[in-house]
């Protein structure tokens, strides 16, 4: 026995040890503080730092490239000292950083929603976009732009919250029998969006060209031509949902045991699921609201996040968002360059990953 891994249990050791250690037996950081212990994955930890990391410079780079380039000491100083240069502190603050923020926010809501999905479902093509609620928020707010003719920003982010939760409702409804068995919950969910895509091309033939092309336009994904002032109520509700969020990670983690484990440790599965599934529908609408469809993210992110951590559960939020960040701010980076819709490049991306996801799962099941 080695007396520096394992010393002697009384008082004295228990107050020699430092509130911060590293358990070097364990994969794990623990943080003593006032009589609780907050241990924290050791490869979590460092991936979040990666990506933190990754995503603050990928931000600083996009803040300083476009028709007017900035060196990235440029891009700090506009953005720390208000007294510096007007030229770029107009560049920086007023036209490109709401842009940057809003694919932050958004890809991290994304991601997160494809989390709680793809652990309700049990199942890697268990996002929003795939089971169809993307397609009832699309159709709520093209029902605003193309029956009710009105641009206005508010009545189309309410027209997709409704439309998002009467797809998300219907779904339930249609796939819950004695109980909501996740791949019946797929399986109608890409039904009832198919039937909602169809709707709405149909509402696209149905108006004006000038009609059809602007709400076209808002149905690529686009994250130009926001400001602060969409921004703000953006940030306030995801706030909100984020902590839903985390309010149903332990449940829906214990349900990917099986429900006659999780209901043992005292989960309620039906209630977890409906809470799930209520709040991924509120993050796929408040995303579709602000920016309008974004395919993929959601199906790709959560993934990505639990190779990276090396995770049994997609149900990790924070390397989620941080991947779902990291993942549509590069798309909006590459999206410029090109100067195309965001939701055009990572369709273009996305539709290959899902190949190569598809093609992974029937070789694994032969």
């Amino acid at each position: 026995m080695n007396p520096a891994r394992n010393p002697a249990p009384g008082p004295a050791s228990a107050t020699e040890q430092p509130p911060l250690y590293v358990d070097f037996g364990r994969p794990t950081w623990i943080w003593r503080r006032l009589g609780t212990a907050l241990r924290v994955d050791r490869r979590t930890a460092l991936v979040c730092g990666v990506l933190t990391a990754a995503v603050l410079v990928l931000g600083v780079l996009t803040l300083g490239t476009g028709s007017i380039s900035l060196t990235p000491a440029q891009v700090l100083t506009a953005l720390t000292d208000p007294g510096s240069d007007r030229r770029a502190r107009l560049v920086v603050m007023d036209w490109r950083l709401p842009r940057l923020l809003f694919a932050l926010v958004c890809g991290a809501a994304l991601a997160i929603s494809g989390a709680l999905f793809q652990s309700l479902t049990k199942n890697p093509l268990g996002s929003p976009d795939i089971i169809g609620f993307s397609s009832g928020s699309y159709a709520g707010a093209s029902v605003v732009m193309l029956l009710l003719g009105t641009a206005n920003y508010l009545a189309i982010a309410t027209g997709s919250l409704i439309g998002g939760a009467a797809t998300a409702l219907v779904v339930y409804l249609l796939a819950y029998r004695h109980g909501l068995h996740p791949f019946r919950l797929i399986i109608v969910g890409i039904a009832v969006g198919a039937g909602l895509s169809s709707l709405t091309s149909m509402l696209l033939l149905s108006v004006s060209p000038q009609q059809a092309m602007l709400a076209a336009t808002w149905a690529a994904g686009s994250l130009s031509g926001l400001g602060f002032e969409q921004l703000g109520p953006t940030i306030a509700v995801f706030l909100v949902l984020l902590i839903c969020s985390t309010a149903t990670v332990r449940p829906l983690t214990q349900l990917e045991l099986g429900d006659d484990a999780a209901v043992a440790l005292g989960v309620r599965a039906n209630r977890a699921r409906l809470a799930g599934t209520v709040v991924g529908v509120a993050l796929t609408a408040l995303v579709t609201a602000a920016v309008g469809p974004i395919a993929f993210v959601a199906l790709a992110a959560p993934q990505i996040a639990q190779r990276l951590t090396r995770s049994s559960t997609t149900l990790r939020i924070v390397p989620a968002a941080l991947t779902g960040a990291l993942v549509l701010v590069a798309a909006d980076f590459a999206a410029q360059r090109v100067e195309l819709p965001v939701g055009v490049v990572t369709v273009c991306v996305g539709g290959a990953y899902l190949a190569w996801l598809l093609a992974r799962q029937y070789a694994t099941r032969r």
